[in-house]
């Protein structure tokens, strides 16, 4: 299932060699490549894994890369996938404003330039580790906001004990001491 702590980048292409280049242009980039041949084995993987990037062909046989991105963005959990769109298809305007409809962040076309795609992902490899370490941050703020509750709860109950007699329920001298104290200053 999910590797944790791993950065994982989705690939998709029905044709093997270019998952292979796409593969080779990221190896160093410190991050977990997942490769899927058509659109529905992506958004199968998508169940399976957390990924911080989708690198999508658009020419695909079943299902295209628009219609993958269609079906990724209607679903809360992989809505928010950053997608660049990766693709020997027309420089056609009308093609390019589709992908970014369907909710491309990028569109690049084939052959890639190794330094400008690299660029590209590692600039979503830091975003994706920043949201990480937000969603840490935000967890241990939450743990320690549950953990101040309890404390003051318990010293309330702490408090109230020390201010009555425990065998009759009544207010003792502290309790006295602490309202005059309070009537006068306060």
């Amino acid at each position: 299932m999910e590797e944790i702590e791993s950065i994982n980048i989705l690939i998709v292409d029905d044709r093997p060699e270019n998952l292979l280049v796409l593969e080779s242009v990221l190896e160093n980039m410190n991050c977990n490549i997942i490769k899927a041949i058509s659109g529905n084995e992506a958004l199968s993987l998508m169940l399976d894994y957390k990924f911080a990037l989708v690198l999508l062909d658009v020419q695909m046989p079943e299902m295209d890369g628009f219609e993958t991105a269609e079906l990724m963005r209607s679903n809360s959990r992989t809505k928010y996938i950053p997608i660049i769109f990766v693709t020997a298809i027309s420089k056609e305007q009308r093609c390019i404003f589709k992908g970014y409809e369907v909710g491309a962040v990028d569109y690049l076309f084939k052959p890639i330039e190794p330094v400008i795609l690299q660029s590209k992902v590692r600039v979503f490899i830091e975003l994706y580790s920043q949201k990480l370490l937000v969603e840490e941050q935000s967890m241990l703020l939450k743990l320690r906001v549950k953990e101040l509750t309890e404390l003051r709860a318990n010293n309330d109950i702490l408090e109230n004990l020390s201010i009555k007699d425990s065998l009759t329920g009544i207010p003792n001298r502290r309790h006295f001491d602490n309202y005059l104290e309070t009537s006068f200053n306060g």
